[in-house]
């Protein structure tokens, strides 16, 4: 039982590292937010089917159970297109820290919507997490916009995170499975709002060149299977607090990143360190508690 346990949450902390580097595809990509993940969830979603059908893993699901997933898939694809428009209207480090205040958010929606007691802990907990980001990051007000977006974003991927934990156990239905499912209606939801956007937006590109091709291929097929997986399948042996928390590790490992690839010029000073060991107690605390909970 323990081994297990602390199999998911090895495979939760991989996931964390290779979301890290998600954000930097939003600099990188040239194509706008909405049509960028547009073609993310769509490579997922062929890449994913065909894994699934050479493997004999492809299943059918009911069809109140395809809805409901695919519902979850919906509020992922908002939170992508979100997360992105963040990025691009500021830069990678604002995108990826706003998103750190999941675990604050998390601990305010889940007791609204399962009905349960506001955990003091968990309200500590992210305060904890929130006050480290402050330090990374002073919000500057040239970067409103996308601190909007990215908080938004931050807020969707709480909600999806819930809902998730919520059509697991409804459901029953495997990680491959449900993520298959939810990339399904992710696409299905933008798929209706792209020639919405179309008009809201008539100059912005909708083909990929061959460079945004190849950079869509990596990040659908290495960044976004893998770690979703892994992520899945941990929503379905911790809580959503717990799964949202560590992700607070994603914008270190996105800062670091963006500084060094893309010279983003942040200063690497002692309020950045304090920051990181914020969130990394932040982290270890709500990990603390869940082990005590399963023992």
């Amino acid at each position: 039982m323990q081994t297990s346990r602390g199999k998911t949450w090895a495979g939760l902390h991989l996931a964390v590292l290779l979301a890290g580097g998600t954000g930097l595809f939003g600099r990188y990509i040239s194509l706008s937010e909405l049509p960028l993940v547009w073609y993310r969830i769509l490579i997922s979603l062929i890449v994913l089917a065909m894994l699934l059908a050479l493997t004999g893993s492809l299943k059918r699901i009911p069809r109140s159970s395809a809805a409901a997933i695919a519902g979850c898939g919906g509020i992922l694809a908002l939170h992508w297109v979100f997360f992105y428009g963040s990025i691009q209207a500021s830069n990678v480090s604002v995108g990826v820290v706003c998103f750190a205040t999941t675990g604050f958010f998390t601990a305010w929606l889940d007791p609204w919507i399962n009905h349960r007691r506001v955990s003091v802990a968990e309200i500590l907990i992210s305060l904890v997490a929130i006050a480290g980001i402050l330090l990374i990051f002073a919000l500057d007000i040239r970067f409103r916009t996308g601190i909007l977006l990215g908080l938004l974003s931050s807020a969707l991927y709480a909600l999806f995170a819930i809902c998730n934990v919520r059509c697991a156990a409804a459901t029953g239905a495997e990680s491959t499975t449900m993520l298959l499912y939810e990339l399904a209606g992710g696409i299905a939801l933008l798929t209706l709002l792209l020639p919405l956007y179309a008009l809201y937006r008539p100059a912005t590109p909708l083909i990929p060149d061959r460079r945004d091709l190849a950079a869509l291929v990596v990040l659908s097929a290495v960044f976004t299977i893998l770690p979703y997986l892994l992520q899945i399948h941990a929503l379905k042996h911790l809580s959503a607090f717990s799964v949202n928390i560590t992700y607070n590790l994603e914008p270190v490992y996105s800062i670091l990143l963006a500084a060094l690839i893309f010279g983003e010029g942040r200063e690497v000073g002692p309020s950045f360190w304090a920051g990181v060991a914020l969130i990394v107690i932040s982290v270890f605390l709500q990990t603390l508690r869940s082990l005590k909970k399963s023992a």
